[in-house]
């Protein structure tokens, strides 16, 4: 293992405008099972969050239920804590972003860059609402697109035919706070001069890795900001808007009466406010190891600009532009350390589709738990699906169900459940002693080593550095391969059928005792190896493990040897039960609602701040027949190579196996998106009889298929892996 190392983790903020669900905890998840792993490895390591508490939708819906702010962001606080306690998520401290820590860290990083002259005021016209006094965000706003004519649109884009727009651009626009007509009216507000060539210059070598050891950004991430830097020379960012007035939840601006920090300016620096906090205080962390000490932590071992230490925020991809750009910008410029690593990942879809109320899919943590679901059955299953990259991940739920009673009963706990009464009742609970290589064995002339407990000891590092680089589902794949050997070799030693040849006192009966008892103390050995690799996906059974085997807390160097001779395990009690396939259904039903009866007046009432974007569809095209759309030859294609096409600032040039002689060429414009590597051996779906293109860089013979809009883009499409090379999609 290498060197202790110091790591701060955070996940985004969740905003204080409603409950946590599904679809947030992939983040919360994906975050402690690392945080965990780097824990069990002997790092310390310190994992904080907070609420993201400031903005209009939170002054509004408090002064809706007649309470303030104030006391709104503490309630919900308490329910946000409460569901990430229910799925085990153990943040070393959870923490507002409206306290004094965040406030100080929101002015001096303003001040800082305000005396480096990136910060300027410029009035700017906005929609005002005359009765309610106050200047209405875009969301806040609705009125007739100018486009389609479609009524009671928002102010940013239409969800009927898909165009933006500015609010100005409405027709007969109205305020969704009071209903009343608003009026444009002039403000002065404060800007971040992102567009400063200092901050262009910077972001451009951050962003591509060129000022650290390992690129900050995953490559498909880095690419995104490429694309929205724009070549070298361009200056595609505008200035961030960084000021609102007032009336507003927030930090009023230190030298400007009325204004106050944009939510999104605060948020980040609230990652801050949380470690400072937790600095402050002399307590242990919940995962052990990561004491504060005496007198806490040092906040500038770990933000000040010459900092050793390591950050890393995971963040959903949507909110990509504000941590990879504006986040780094703000830090460099005002003498902080920026991120070591900003990992993004994709959003959840369920059975295949948006998080849907009127299918009973959009779940709540608490309907989850409430209609009593095992929390770990969700871990265990985000984390086989979970890897480094910004794909999205689908939770099946028949698959879901399928999975954890086949992996988590059926094979994993199978083991202790098969094996233990053995050692309970004819051994006193005494395990004998299971060699691995390196340790010194009995000179008797047996060989005492056991290949399995080998081959489990042996994927220890490989797994390691799954966890590290968040390949959770290779993780997986690997341990439960290794919980199949066990079985495999459970199955083909039979004690059961040792046990019962066990009749009398005979040397031979002697020998199968021996044997007996060596065949069990080397698969719940096995047991335990396996134990320790799923310590930080399943916290809790883990910990039930512990009390069976009667062992300390599991560390990851534990795997290094097997338990000593006469070491004595608990009696077995029944460790995890089978999903029932009512409770899903149950939940489904719990979860469905009357969409007109529950919709919200106030927009993103619950979603993440900044996080929700407004989904629209672009139009359907013009209907056609069948005999038409048969006239596409639609096929499976692997991709043999991808690689980069020089000169090229969209393209990357795929070698597509169709099933053909010889494998096609085919350019494709998905260079923003995706590194080579990560496509190579992957199937795709291409259009085989497209007429060939002749490029500049070469004939391409077709097109990959790809999804893309507003939203994000381009995704190529991957079918299922049953699929094959040359097979026609129809």
């Amino acid at each position: 293992m290498s060197d202790k190392r110091k790591i701060l983790v955070t996940s985004a903020l969740p905003y204080a405008n409603g409950p946590i669900h599904l679809g947030h905890l992939v983040e919360y998840i994906q975050t402690d099972i690392w945080v965990r792993f780097q824990k069990m490895r002997g790092h310390d390591c310190h994992y904080v969050c907070a609420d993201d508490t400031h903005g209009t939708p939170i002054m509004l819906r408090a002064e809706k239920e007649g309470i303030t702010p104030e006391a709104l962001i503490a309630r919900v606080h308490g329910e946000h804590y409460r569901d990430f306690q229910g799925f085990h998520v153990a943040f070393d401290n959870y923490y507002t972003t409206h306290s004094d820590e965040t406030r100080y860290f929101a002015e001096t990083i303003y001040q800082r860059l305000k005396e480096r002259g990136l910060i300027e005021s410029r009035a700017i016209e906005q929609y005002y609402d005359p009765v309610k006094e106050m200047f209405l965000p875009d969301r806040f706003i609705k009125g007739e697109c100018p486009k389609c004519h479609a009524k009671d649109q928002y102010g940013d884009s239409c969800e009927a035919c898909g165009t933006t727009y500015t609010p100005t651009d409405l027709i007969n626009p109205y305020s969704v706070v009071s209903g009343a007509a608003p009026v444009r009216r002039e403000s002065v507000h404060y800007f971040f001069k992102l567009s400063d060539p200092v901050c262009q210059k910077y972001l451009r070598e951050w962003t591509t890795g060129q000022l650290n050891e390992t690129p900050p950004l995953q490559p498909e991430a880095a690419n995104k900001m490429q694309e929205w830097l724009g070549l070298e020379g361009e200056n595609k960012l505008s200035d961030w808007d960084i000021s609102r007035d007032a009336p507003y939840f927030g930090f009023e601006i230190p030298d400007a009466p009325g204004k106050y920090f944009y939510v999104w300016l605060d948020a980040p620096i609230g990652y801050m406010g949380s470690f400072k906090n937790l600095c402050n205080q002399n307590l242990p962390s919940p995962h052990g190891g990561g004491v504060g000490g005496e007198g806490g932590l040092d906040f500038d071992e770990y933000w000040s600009k010459d900092s050793q230490a390591e950050l890393f925020h995971f963040i959903g991809k949507d909110i990509l532009y504000f941590h990879a750009l504006f986040w780094p910008a703000m830090l460099e410029h005002s003498d902080f350390r920026t991120p070591t690593k900003v990992f993004a990942h994709g959003f959840l879809t369920v059975n295949g589709e948006k998080m849907s109320k009127s299918r009973g899919t959009f779940i709540t943590a608490e309907s989850y738990l409430k209609q009593g679901l095992n929390p770990e059955w969700l871990r265990y299953y985000y984390a086989c699906k979970l890897n480094g990259t910004m794909e999205d991940i689908d939770l099946s739920l028949e698959d879901f169900v399928a999975r954890v009673n086949s992996d988590l009963v059926g094979k994993f706990v199978n083991i202790a459940s098969r094996c233990a009464g053995f050692i309970s009742k004819r051994f006193d609970g005494k395990l004998i002693k299971v060699y691995l290589n390196g340790e010194t064995q009995p000179s008797d002339g047996e060989d005492h080593l056991d290949p399995v407990t080998e081959q489990l000891r042996d994927a220890r590092d490989r797994i390691a550095d799954y966890y590290e680089n968040r390949e959770y589902s290779k993780a997986l794949r690997e341990i439960m391969l290794l919980a199949d050997a066990v079985n495999f070799y459970i199955a083909d030693k039979k004690p059961w059928e040792i046990a019962k040849s066990l009749v009398s006192a005979t040397d031979e009966e002697t020998n199968n005792k021996n044997q007996l008892q060596r065949v069990c103390s080397i698969a719940l050995n096995c047991f335990r190896h396996l134990s320790i690799y799923l310590r930080p996906v399943l916290p809790n059974l883990i910990k039930e493990v512990e009390l069976f085997l009667q062992v300390d807390t599991l560390e990851w160097k534990d795997a290094e040897y097997c338990l000593p001779e006469g070491h004595k395990i608990g009696n077995y009690q029944h460790l995890m039960t089978r999903i029932d396939s009512k409770l899903i259904e149950a939940l489904v039903e719990a979860n469905k609602t009357n969409m007109q009866a529950t919709a919200d007046p106030e927009p993103h009432s619950e979603q993440r701040h900044a996080e929700h974007q407004q989904h629209t569809i672009q139009p359907i095209a013009e209907t056609i027949g069948i005999d038409e759309f048969a006239k596409i030859d639609l096929r499976i294609a692997r991709i043999v190579k991808a690689e980069h096409v020089e000169k090229a600032d969209k393209l990357l040039k795929l070698t597509l196996d169709i099933g053909e002689l010889e494998p096609r060429t085919v350019f494709a414009g998905i260079k923003s998106a995706y590194d080579p590597a990560q496509l190579e051996g992957k199937l795709t779906v291409m259009v085989a009889n497209l007429e060939p293109r002749k490029m500049k860089f070469g004939l391409s013979e077709g097109m990959v298929l790809a999804a893309s809009d507003e939203r994000g883009g381009p995704c190529v499409l991957f079918p299922d892996e049953g699929a094959k090379p040359g097979m026609r999609v129809k």
